[in-house]
Formats: C-alpha cells, structure tokens, sequence
C-alpha cells in the first residue's frame, strides 16, 4: 500500500493566475453539484477540468494524477511524487489540500480509494482515460459514470476573474487582427502568413498560439483548413481563424474575412450577408433564449438571401480554459442561455472550389444582452497587393 503524505515539505512558488479563494469557491461549488446529481465522489484527470478547478495544468500521462471530491469527500489530489513540486504550486498548495504522493512500483488506485471510502456513485472525468479509469472502477467495485454534466455546469458559468482574462484574450487577437495587413499579400503563401501571425499572437499577449487558419481562394472553402504552400493571389478572398492562450490559460477566438485586392461584386454582396447574419445572432443573446434560438437567428438571415445552404456548421461554441467547451450553439440545443456564459458567434459561408468567409467574435451573456469582447472590424477587409 503507498503511503499517504498530506502535508509534502516540497515548497514551490505559486503560479495561480488567479486568487486561492476563488479556486475553493469553484471546488465548493462542484461538491454542491455533485450532491445535486446524486454522486457520492468524482475523480478528475488532468485536462481542462483540473485547471479549472485546481489550476493544474497538463495532460495524462501513464502515471496518475488526479482529484478527488464531492459532498462528504475532503478534497484530495494523488501524484507521482515526481510531479509534486508542480502541484504544489497551484492552488492544491495555496489551499493546503490533502495530497497523496506515491512512486512507481506502489498502487494509486488505492490512494484514490482511501480518499473517496465506501460509495455507490463515483463520476470521472471525460478527460481521464481508460487506462485510470478501468483500474478505478475495479477498486472501488461501483460502475463508474462521466461526471461531465457536473463538471460542465461549474465551467459553463464564468465569473467575473475569468471574464476578466477572455476579454485580455479577445483585446490581444484584436491587435493581431489589426495587423494582418502587414503580412497578407499576393505572392506570399499561406504558410509563410501563418507563420508571421504566429509569432504575433505571441507578441501581442499570448503565451501560446492554438491555432492559425489561412485559408485563401478555395481553401477557404474548407471551414477546417488550416494551412499550405498555396501561393496567394489577387482578388483572393481569405479566412483567418486564429487564437491562442494568454498567461492565465484562457483562450482567445476570432476569425476574419479578407480579400486581397479589389473582390468581385458577388462575393462582396454575399459577404455583408455575412456580416448582418452574424450581427443577428450577436443581438439574439440574452438570458433566458436558447442555443438553438441565437443559432436560427444567424441561419434565418442566410437562408432569406439564399445562402442557407452554404452554412455547413453550428454557429458556435462555448470558451475558456478550452478553446472549444459547452455551450454549443447549435440547431436543436434548447439549453437556456444565462448571464456569464461565454461562446463564439461565427456563422460561415463557403462554396467548393471558389471562397469562403466567416465571421467570429467572442461573445459574453450579460444581464442586457450579449457583450462582444472582439472588436476589430467585421466587414471584408481589403488587404495590399504586390
């Protein structure tokens, strides 16, 4: 049996991004939601739910590392001892909670036991893997069940210190958007604009970049391009989709429609189309409507100028310490919509082997309505040529 060591005398310096009590209030808040849903304990792997929750960041690895919590279970965290140093930098040490360390060779999935006791109904995690989760349902001999509805309406509902660092977020990919004319031209490739963009998503605020879309002439078409070495052209069209992470973790979105030149009258036209349809979502967001409402709301605009059916995607997606989380807004999504929920609005239209455009913003439910934390300029945008 490994050996439980609630108090390390490792010491780190804490990197929190944000203040301790606000990180106990969040792990109250999941116990509450656990009790509500019925289960006695969840276990939560590394990923987004452990970063939210703890300020743990990273991805599983063969070696545990995990959460434990719920109504009647003190919060406790099992970790190879070799990675303690950078739990107990987080919010794990700064709220001096119980922590069981073990090295290989002994058993962790016992030390997960001890912390959760006798129960009927244990969550985990969608993060944690087979590879944990098998071995931790056999000990503790209960079928295990997702604890995502649980952990998902803790991370749906932002406060104020996370709306504080999307908004960071949104003004950082705001200044990236407002230079793209620097580096997207005609002769260039969009391999070389992407790399360009990149080390200016950094520059301008971010610690990471998550992803770049240059999407130019046809390629735009695809809304899941990323990049390549096609050689951009006058009157091209050009989709950029780009985000990354600011110093906290949580992410930015945005993405916007260029054209390089002069664009034709018809992809003008169906570009303000575009651009309206996107406004009509924005302006549906309010508590109390649903997904599926601010979704049709873009949808319907399309579909009256004939542009329905090149809308091939939802019109967006919730945001955070995950650039893509719940709520999806989607067709069918009858999720009501309530004040702190953060989301993309990005309708799209694309048609094969000729352009495509989308237009992106992230977008805050406030008690008035939604609030837009990017702001660079929606309509197409007319970039130099050579």
């Amino acid at each position: 049996m490994p050996t439980a060591h609630p108090r390390s005398s490792v010491e780190a310096v804490s990197t929190l991004p944000f203040p301790a009590s606000v990180y106990a209030a969040r792990l109250t808040r999941a116990a509450s939601l656990a009790a509500d849903a019925g289960l006695d304990a969840i276990v939560v792997g590394p990923g987004p739910d452990l970063q939210y929750l703890v300020g743990v960041e990273g991805d599983t690895i063969e070696r545990l590392t995990a959460l434990v919590i719920g109504p009647d279970v003190a919060p406790t965290v099992v970790v190879p001892r070799m990675e303690l140093a950078k739990v107990r930098s987080t919010a794990v040490g700064e709220l001096g909670l119980a922590v069981s360390d073990w090295v290989d060779g002994e058993d962790p999935y016992a030390l997960v036991t001890a912390a959760v006791g006798t129960v009927s109904r244990v969550g985990v995690s969608d993060a944690l893997p087979a590879l944990h989760v098998i071995p931790i349902g056999e000990r503790l001999g209960v079928r295990l069940e997702l604890a995502t509805p649980v952990l998902r309406e803790g991370r749906m509902i932002k406060d104020a210190e996370e709306i504080t660092e999307l908004r960071r977020a949104g003004d950082a990919i705001d200044a990236v958007h407002r230079r793209v004319h620097e580096w997207l031209r005609a002769g260039r490739t969009e391999r070389e604009v992407a790399a360009d963009i990149a080390e200016a998503i950094v520059a301008e605020g971010h610690r990471t970049v998550e992803f770049v879309i240059v999407g130019s002439g046809p390629n735009g078409a695809d809304p899941h391009h990323e990049v390549s070495d096609r050689v951009i052209e006058e009157g091209d069209v050009v989709v950029v989709d780009i985000g990354g992470a600011v110093p906290s973790g949580y992410n930015s979105d945005s993405t916007r429609t260029y054209v390089v030149g002069t664009p034709s009258p018809a992809a003008a036209e169906r570009i303000a189309v575009l651009v309206r349809a996107q406004q009509a979502a924005v302006d549906a967001v309010r508590p109390g409507a649903t997904a599926a409402e601010v979704d049709a709301a873009a949808r319907s605009v399309l579909a009256d100028a004939g542009l329905g059916e090149a809308f091939l995607h939802r019109t967006g997606h919730g945001i955070g310490v995950s650039v893509h989380e719940e709520p999806y807004i989607a067709p069918g999504n009858d999720l009501v919509l309530r004040e702190g929920m953060a989301f993309s609005i990005e309708p799209g239209i694309y048609f094969s082997g000729e352009w495509g455009a989308r237009i992106e913003d992230i977008v805050v439910v406030t008690a008035e309505g939604g609030e837009r934390l990017n702001v660079a300029p929606h309509e197409l945008t007319s970039v130099g040529t050579r």
